[in-house]
């Protein structure tokens, strides 16, 4: 008998309360099991090449990516599991474990039966209920209060600090893939298209894909991006969703008429404090978009900049580490 067919769901429960614990191979029983064998009700969510659905344990919540087109995006799902092992921080969704199912299936062709491969691709993670960054990308004037924009906006940056100093480039920032836990802290997902480059410079990025509209100016320019320069590209993104967050939309937005713009918004007990971390969450996404990738700065200066933010006037801290402080 394979050794992962005893993995029940309350021992996926177990490791979902257990952060210590490491991801591991699942068997397409459990996954299929938790899913009702993949309902359309416990559909969640459907993307460019996968479906997620919502899976059930006793207690708890986990979600399950199923890949479709597995023979197309085998790379992809290898890629993902990659990224997914090696990066653990609370601003990257947190993974549980993966199945990589092949079963042999006899098939009818051209008046014959012949045995087919059937392959089921599959990622499994925590379970974030409030959905999507996506979902509450709204200006100024409705939405989220400043003091939760502020946290999902220290939170994205440490996350993707973290992973830039894991050497994982994520290639695909946007608010679609960033998940938001009921404390509004954001968690960074799907790394399908990323790379983890394991300190090889001469690596080189031969097909940039992503999102347009939060894809660099030069990945429309270049065939091949170098390990060395690969990450700016997450730094153009990452100030596009920065924007996003403070005005409601993309493009370029005056720092003055952003921080004019909240004024009416703000906590009054805290409103010089916050128009200032405002004025330089804007002035980090104008320079994040910066059309020259040598001018755009690194997240170690991003978030050196927002940790001078934390400690403004004497304001309350959201839990930010500092960028001494990542492992």
């Amino acid at each position: 008998m394979d050794h992962q067919s005893v993995i029940t769901p309350w021992d996926l429960e177990c490791m979902l309360c257990d952060e210590a614990a490491e991801p591991k191979a699942l068997p397409l029983s459990l996954l299929k099991r938790i899913t009702h064998d993949f309902s359309d009700e416990q559909a969640i969510g459907r993307g460019g090449f996968a479906v997620v659905y919502k899976g059930m344990l006793e207690n708890r919540t986990v979600a399950v990516k199923r890949m479709s087109n597995t023979y197309m995006y085998e790379k992809e799902f290898q890629r993902e599991v990659e990224c997914l092992m090696i990066a653990k921080h609370k601003n990257v969704v947190r993974f549980l474990g993966y199945c990589a199912d092949t079963q042999g299936n006899m098939a009818r062709y051209e008046g014959k039966f012949v045995m087919a491969d059937v392959q089921q691709r599959l990622l499994c993670f925590e379970y974030l209920p409030k959905g999507s960054l996506h979902e509450y990308i709204t200006d100024m004037s409705c939405g989220l209060r400043w003091r939760d924009r502020y946290q999902i906006i220290t939170g994205i940056c440490q996350g993707l600090h973290y992973l830039h100093h894991k050497h994982i480039v994520h290639l695909d920032l946007k608010p679609a893939n960033i998940l938001l836990d009921d404390n509004w802290v954001p968690k960074i997902t799907d790394f399908g298209i990323s790379r983890c480059f394991h300190e090889m410079q001469s690596q080189v990025i031969t097909k940039i894909t992503g999102t347009p509209g939060y894809l660099a100016p030069e990945s429309y320019n270049h065939t091949k991006v170098t390990y060395r320069h690969s990450y700016q590209l997450d730094i153009y993104s990452l100030g596009i969703v920065i924007i996003e967050i403070l005005t409601g939309n993309k493009g370029y937005h005056d720092v003055d008429k952003v921080v004019e713009s909240w004024s009416n918004m703000l906590e009054q007990s805290q409103s010089e404090v916050q128009k200032k971390q405002i004025r330089v969450c804007a002035q980090i996404g104008i320079e994040c978009t910066n059309f020259d990738p040598a001018k755009r700065p690194d997240t170690l200066h991003i978030i050196s900049r927002l940790d001078e933010t934390e400690s403004m006037g004497g304001y309350i801290k959201t839990g930010m580490i500092t960028s001494q402080q990542v492992r």
